[in-house]
């Protein structure tokens, strides 16, 4: 492994987004929103400071009355030696117990889910997972995000040009 081959100090992320899942708000109608602290090893930590994670498909579930994050994938770190991870374990949510009751009982609703919406490094560089809880949206509902997105877009071109 030669020095050229490693990555930088500065390529590492040591605050801000990791990885964003931006069908979320499109999916899902996303009612209230936590930030979840995250159970994970050495080498998934390594990986992430890399930015090779993807949550697109990650959504929560609840096991003997904890709360985890399923289908999350984190790369399997380059430089791990002898010791590495699963790519797509149940990771467990660090939250406090108040807020796990009141998202467990919000899932024991019919249509509820526990979806992610992005990954960060905080100001102290411990992984946070900021996750919504929400109910999915229908095809309808989806036309209808569409149509206003498309509307507030046109708006701004029309307020542009009635400026210049």
């Amino acid at each position: 492994m030669s020095a050229s081959n490693k990555k930088a100090k500065s390529d590492f992320i040591t605050s801000g987004v990791v990885a964003q899942n931006r069908r979320a708000n499109f999916d899902y109608l996303i009612e209230k929103t936590y930030t979840a602290g995250l159970a994970l090893v050495g080498t998934e930590v390594k990986s992430l400071r890399l930015g090779h994670a993807n949550i697109n498909d990650a959504y929560g579930i609840e096991k003997d009355g904890e709360l985890y994050i399923s289908n999350m994938f984190i790369a399997e770190y380059a430089y791990k030696g002898y010791e590495s991870h699963q790519e797509k374990r149940d990771r467990k949510l660090l939250l406090k117990r108040k807020e796990i009751n009141e998202i467990i009982g919000a899932l024991a609703k019919k249509g509820e889910t526990l979806v992610a919406i992005k990954l960060v490094f905080n100001e102290r560089g411990r992984a946070k997972l900021i996750i919504g809880l929400g109910r999915g949206k229908k095809l309808y509902d989806k036309r209808e995000t569409i149509k206003d997105r498309d509307w507030s877009r046109d708006k701004q071109r029309i307020m542009i040009n009635a400026n210049h």
